[in-house]
Parts: C-alpha cells; sequence; structure tokens
C-alpha cells in the first residue's frame, strides 16, 4: 500500500471514529449532529441569516430549514424577520437555548478535549497545519 493510501485509510478512520464520539456525545443531550452545530453557531455567534446557516455549517438550504424547523419546536431556537429585508428570515437562539447551551457546551468541549488529550500543543498545531495542507491540496484537484 503506498504511503499516501495508507494514510487515506488512517485519515478516514480516525475521522470516523471522532465523528462517533461526537455523535454519542450530543445524542445524550437529545439532539443529532446538525441540530447541535446549528445551535452552537447561534450561540456563539448570535443570531443568524437562515440562508446563510448552511454554508457556514456545510448544509444544504433545504436541511437548514428543517432542523431550524426541529430546533424551533424544542424551544430552544425561534425565527425573526429582517424588518429592513423581508426576504430575509433569521434564527435567534432562545432564552432556553442559551441556558441549554451553557449547560451542556463545556461537558462538550470536555468531550473534544478528551479526544485530544494524548496530543502535546505543538503535536496539536503539528496535526492542524497538515490537515490545512491537505485540505487545501485536495481543493486544487
Amino acid at each position: 500500500m503506498s504511503a499516501g493510501l495508507k494514510a487515506l485509510v488512517v485519515l478516514i478512520r480516525a475521522s470516523q471514529s471522532v465523528q462517533d464520539v461526537l455523535r454519542k456525545d450530543i445524542a445524550q443531550y437529545g439532539l443529532n449532529t446538525t441540530e447541535f452545530s446549528v445551535l452552537e453557531l447561534l450561540y456563539h455567534k448570535g443570531e443568524q441569516p437562515i440562508q446563510h446557516i448552511g454554508k457556514k455549517i456545510l448544509l444544504s438550504s433545504g436541511s437548514v430549514t428543517y432542523v431550524v424547523d426541529k430546533l424551533e419546536k424544542k424551544g430552544l431556537v425561534i425565527r425573526e424577520d429582517c424588518p429592513k429585508d423581508r426576504r430575509v428570515t433569521y434564527a435567534v437562539i432562545t432564552e432556553s437555548g442559551k441556558t441549554f447551551m451553557d449547560d451542556v457546551f463545556p461537558l462538550h468541549e470536555q468531550t473534544v478535549h478528551s479526544i485530544f488529550e494524548d496530543l502535546s500543543e505543538d503535536e496539536l498545531e503539528t496535526a492542524v497545519q497538515l490537515l490545512k495542507k491537505i485540505g487545501l491540496n485536495a481543493k486544487k484537484q
């Protein structure tokens, strides 16, 4: 097996393992990873035009609408019309959503930290640089 092919297999398996851990962690809070991603974006960045959320977390516009609907039913998000442009609708985290994320996000952050705890700061920085390099090179293809 070539070094490139071996690196690809290791990268994909590592990615799947990380996603499995995150999916399991997020599921215990009653959300799926997509719902959590939207809620996390609103929690950290504030209200967002629904049309722009998909680009920020890599979702199709139809999926964003569906996810916002689910979060709205759970009382974590509301929709607000833009007063300046009737074509724009914002997704806004509710107080209940903020309280939920205040409780859950630190626990989730601990899970993320535990994934990388065996790496030194230098190793983490090297990993980030290498993964960026791989991603940028893949975009050229």
